[in-house]
């Protein structure tokens, strides 16, 4: 649509010209005249292709949203290994899916959506999963509860995540991050050697650090903070390549190579990160010393991933390998859209490839969206790049194109 545009803009400045030179003006007014044709119309052609985006940006989203949400209880489309686990509201499936619905709450201010978060969240008590109280999945939930803290004054509804952040601050773990291959899901803190009592794997990042942020701006006491920035420089200096800068998924893939002998480098894992970084610097308070880190980090992930994003505008399942998987897969593609947009409209990449590089994946993710509003070409919960279908769907999918759609509202290169 952009280029189609800025296509009839180029013929009508052509026709500015040819009557310009029938006019009788001097060569310099005629030149100066057709300058002035020339900015007018390719500032008309940006105007209106970014107005579309922002329109297709709005419906995509009122419709995943209204989709996601009319599914629930009826959630036959996931595979049964996972439907229990997705009917959950406090674990990280449905987690995920809330995260980018409260961004998009943010973005529209919808009313109606607003109060389904609240009623969700005050039915489930406000509560973690309390099998698992150090596991960095069961703090995602959380997110959301200390959302509706600040936005609507809820002062109840982080009392039980504090709880359970400061049961961990008086008995933190002392585990290292490596994962063997044995490694426990559980999460249980009785659990000795356990690595995931802290965050020792990539999506780790996305569903804790930002709560424990969240926490130090509802209660005013910095030490959530403290110990959230801590641990998440802890886990991003362990698993960050800064050759490829790219995450590792955790340490079982330093090593790894894929089917056609290329790292591996799992492209949902990579955007769980990447979403995550600008949640964490939202959180900050001003003047944060570890700021100029979070968005050194930022930048250093974004080339890396700008880099393999493929020709039809989505990033791979397996980020260095696309023959891997060479279907579509939209988890990663739309974190990875929303944090590359929120870039440019932040101010932070101001190139003209970072801004094309961001319309052809949100291109990308229109097109997996039917007009119903359901996601498409989301891989099954895993952790490592694995086959997708065009059928498959998740929450956390939803919820990915969810961020992507509340920063495309904001799109004005």
């Amino acid at each position: 649509m952009n280029h189609t545009k800025l296509k009839f803009s180029a013929i009508a400045v052509s026709l500015a010209i040819g009557l310009s030179a029938c006019s009788g003006e001097s060569t310099e007014q005629k030149t100066k005249n057709v300058e002035v044709e020339s900015v007018k119309q390719m500032e008309s052609a940006q105007v209106e292709a970014e107005q579309d985006i922002q329109s297709e940006a709005l419906r995509i989203g009122k419709n995943a949203a209204n989709w996601q949400i009319a599914q629930f209880g009826n959630l036959d489309y996931i595979p049964e290994s996972h439907r229990a686990k997705s009917e959950n509201a406090k674990f990280w499936i449905q987690a995920a899916f809330y995260i980018g619905l409260t961004r998009w709450i943010d973005a529209t201010d919808d009313e109606k959506l607003k109060n389904f978060v609240k009623k969700v969240a005050e039915r489930e008590s406000y509560e973690l999963i309390l099998e698992r109280p150090y596991h960095a999945d069961d703090h995602a939930i959380a997110q959301t509860y200390l959302w509706l803290a600040e936005r609507e004054g809820i002062e109840k509804a982080y009392g039980p995540t504090k709880e359970v952040f400061d049961m961990i601050l008086s008995k933190p773990p002392e585990v290292g991050l490596e994962m063997g291959d044995s490694e426990s899901s559980t999460g249980n803190y009785h659990l000795e050697g356990n690595c995931q009592l802290r965050w020792c794997w990539a999506d780790a990042l996305f569903m804790a650090p930002r709560a424990w942020a969240q926490m130090t701006k509802v209660t005013g006491d910095p030490k959530y903070l403290e110990y959230g920035d801590n641990e998440f420089w802890a886990a991003a200096d362990y698993l960050f390549s800064d050759e490829y800068g790219l995450f590792y998924r955790d340490s079982r893939y330093f090593d790894a190579k894929s089917d056609n002998g290329e790292p591996v480098f799992w492209g949902r894992g990579n955007g769980w990160v990447f979403a995550a970084i600008p949640m964490i610097i939202e959180e900050l308070p001003d003047g944060h010393p570890s700021r100029e880190r979070y968005i050194e980090l930022y930048k250093k992930n974004a080339e890396g991933l700008m880099a393999l994003q493929k020709e039809d505008g989505y990033w791979s399942a397996s980020l260095m390998d696309p023959d891997k998987v060479k279907t579509p897969e939209v988890s990663g593609t739309g974190f990875i859209t929303f944090g590359l947009a929120w870039g440019v409209n932040n101010g932070i990449l101001t190139d003209q490839r970072s801004k094309e590089i961001v319309e052809k994946g949100w291109e990308a993710i229109t097109k997996a969206v039917s007009d119903d509003g359901r996601v498409h070409w989301v891989q099954h919960v895993g952790k490592s790049p694995d086959p997708v279908k065009e059928s498959d769907s998740q929450l956390y999918g939803t919820g990915a194109v969810l961020l992507a759609a509340s920063e495309m509202l904001k799109w004005n290169k």
